[in-house]
């Protein structure tokens, strides 16, 4: 009988496997891209950096106004993935004969852990966009 009900579920297994790496493929690709996004938008804004540092702007302001533009837009895609995800998860444990119902609190939970890879992603170039001396931004164009 054991063996019979492994059965049943060595597929949800494999299954298991298959959608984690590909999660984890999704989510590398994803920062890598973000982080070439994060990279090349410094480098188009360099002049505004310069002159809001000259000006006494604090680091964390530069991050902050560096940083919100690509938070927007992981948030907006997090908001949109919800309800797709919510129906994909109903209708996966459809299939089920015991079914349970999805916490509102784990959608919350992945979409924060989302924005949080985002915010390290995001915040290595900002520092170094940030950290970056004005003098020299302003005088290379």
């Amino acid at each position: 009988m054991d063996e019979s009900i492994a059965k049943f579920y060595e597929a949800e297994g494999l299954s298991a496997k298959l959608v984690s790496t590909a999660t984890g493929i999704a989510i590398l690709i994803s920062c890598l891209g973000l982080f070439g996004l994060a990279a090349y938008t410094p480098q188009t804004r360099t002049k505004e950096i310069g002159i809001r540092k000259v000006l006494g702007a604090s680091l964390s302001g530069i991050v902050a106004l560096l940083s919100k533009d690509f938070l927007r837009l992981v948030l907006l895609a997090t908001i949109i993935a919800w309800p797709l995800a919510c129906w994909g998860a109903n209708k996966w444990l459809e299939g089920f004969a015991y079914q349970i119902d999805i916490s509102p609190w784990l959608f919350m939970g992945s979409g924060l852990v989302t924005l949080f890879i985002a915010l390290l992603t995001v915040s290595y170039q900002s520092m170094k966009a940030a950290l970056a001396n004005p003098v020299n931004s302003l005088r290379s164009e």
